[in-house]
């Protein structure tokens, strides 16, 4: 068994194609359903796993947070060190952590041990994920990236949607009476495979020139995502706390502390080319905005559906089929027809679907009032759905396919990062708004705000995307 290097060269694009280019997609779309799925999986798990290992809320919350956390910590890093020291071989290293590590969360017998391997398992999602993008980009001709890219953002979209279904019946189902368990241990033979695809078929990446890694650019850019998604992730459950607001705040000047070494630094963190690209630039603040309004209102209607309507776990998981069926309508209908045809306009018609999606969520709310049941809602969920799957199709293409390969290492551990801390900040703003109106509205006034706050926030999307580049490869990065 062998596996071939390329290096990232403008050479590349003329080169043959990868013989086993669509099982490396494959592989890397693998690692990313384990990824997603476990980052939304423990939400529905929690009160089974609690009832059985016991700890405090705090606990709880640092099973749900913690795999956050590391994971947002540690993307951008090791999307560069990737460059420099093999992108196959870090993928290699995140894949077996990371399924060792879903292995031990299976067998934890206590809080203290599930948070641990929790966190391991963010951290090694981190070292996995950021390598995928980066090694498609050189496997793939550009007449192709565009089908290969195409696919990513269904498979997200649908596996972040999918965690609470699959946990829901995964916990009903107690397969071999393990109850909860079961989450993690079906990242075993998903990671397996994950691995067999990576050692038989997976090319060796690197960046030529890539040498060393900016140490104190890395504790910089570490240290300013702690104090970024830790304070998000904990600081609306305690009420935000004085600590709270001075970690956002110390977070914004370390972050700017990282941009000034950036610009002195021999080797830095993140490739500098990538901010002379309009598209990724620009790309980064739709990502942002859209996960933003999206995590957030995810997070409001699972709160609704089983505090506001007391739907099981599995009931509250089924409750998101429809969402699930409209990516599944819209990412080929996008992927397939519309993008390669309209480009930008395409990921613009998905945003308006989805605005007006939501807004269909808000009139339904207060059309059917306190007799509000999931079948009302139905129409509008699968409507969103359908708009979301316009969205994920071209997305990324048209995001990454203006970064050539010596970057891309670097640009996807970003752009992942970026979509992570979108989702934190909505989860944060949009819940803060939906608990303080809680109170005085009831669940139903307080979803119908919160729903409303998201539109606005797909608006902010929709306009960020005229800075986007009207095709994918309208432009090129000059080096």
């Amino acid at each position: 068994m062998s596996t071939s290097t390329l290096a990232g060269s403008p050479a590349e694009t003329t080169a043959p194609a990868y013989q086993w280019r669509w099982i490396v997609l494959g592989t890397v779309l693998v690692a990313e359903i384990m990824d997603l799925v476990d980052a939304t999986i423990v939400n529905i798990a929690a009160p089974s796993i609690r009832a059985e290992l016991g700890g405090s809320e705090a606990a709880m919350q640092w099973m749900l947070t913690g795999y956050t956390l590391a994971f947002a910590i540690g993307l951008i890093t090791f999307g560069r060190l990737g460059d420099l020291v093999g992108r196959r071989r870090l993928f290699l290293i995140g894949a077996v952590g990371f399924t060792v590590s879903s292995a031990i969360c299976g067998l934890a017998t206590s809080p203290e041990m599930l948070i641990g391997s929790r966190i391991a398992q963010g951290l090694l999602g981190a070292v996995m994920i950021p390598q995928g993008f980066a090694i498609l980009k050189a496997v793939f001709p550009p007449q192709e990236i565009g089908k290969a890219f195409s696919l990513f953002g269904p498979v997200m979209g649908l596996s972040a949607v999918a965690g609470p279904i699959i946990a829901g019946v995964l916990i009903s189902a107690n397969w071999f009476d393990a109850g909860w368990r079961m989450i993690f241990f079906i990242n075993v033979p998903i990671g397996a495979l994950a691995l067999f695809g990576a050692l038989r078929y997976m090319p060796e990446v690197k960046t030529e020139g890539a040498t060393r890694l900016d140490t104190l650019g890395v504790l910089l850019v570490s240290l300013a995502s702690g104090l970024l998604i830790y304070p998000l992730v904990q600081g609306r459950e305690l009420g935000w706390p004085a600590w709270s607001i001075a970690m956002l705040v110390s977070s914004v000047a370390v972050f700017a502390l990282f941009g000034w070494r950036e610009r002195r630094s021999g080797a830095p963190v993140i490739d500098p080319s990538l901010f002379r690209s309009r598209g990724y630039v620009a790309g980064l603040g739709v990502i942002t905005s859209f996960f933003l309004a999206m995590s957030g209102f995810m997070l409001v209607f699972n709160l609704f559906t089983q505090l506001g309507l007391h739907y099981s776990p599995l009931k509250a998981g089924v409750a998101m089929v429809p969402f699930s069926l409209g990516i599944a309508i819209g990412a080929p209908l996008s992927g397939g027809f519309l993008a390669p045809r309209l480009g930008r306009l395409a990921l613009q018609l998905g945003i308006v679907v989805m605005t007006l999606a939501m807004a269909g969520v808000w009139f339904t709310l207060h059309l059917q009032g306190d007799a509000t049941t999931i079948w009302n809602l139905v129409p509008a969920t699968l409507a969103c759905g359908i708009g979301a799957g316009m969205v994920f199709a071209p997305l990324f293409d048209i995001i990454l396919a203006s970064i050539d390969d010596q970057a891309a290492g670097s640009a996807s551990g970003l752009l992942t990062a970026m979509q992570q801390y979108g989702g934190a900040i909505g989860v944060a703003v949009i819940g803060t708004i939906f608990f303080q109106l809680l109170p005085e509205h009831q669940f139903l006034g307080a979803t119908k705000s919160a729903t409303l706050v998201a539109v606005g926030l797909f608006v902010v999307s929709l306009l960020v995307t005229f800075a986007l580049p009207r095709r994918a490869r309208e432009e090129t990065v000059a080096h």
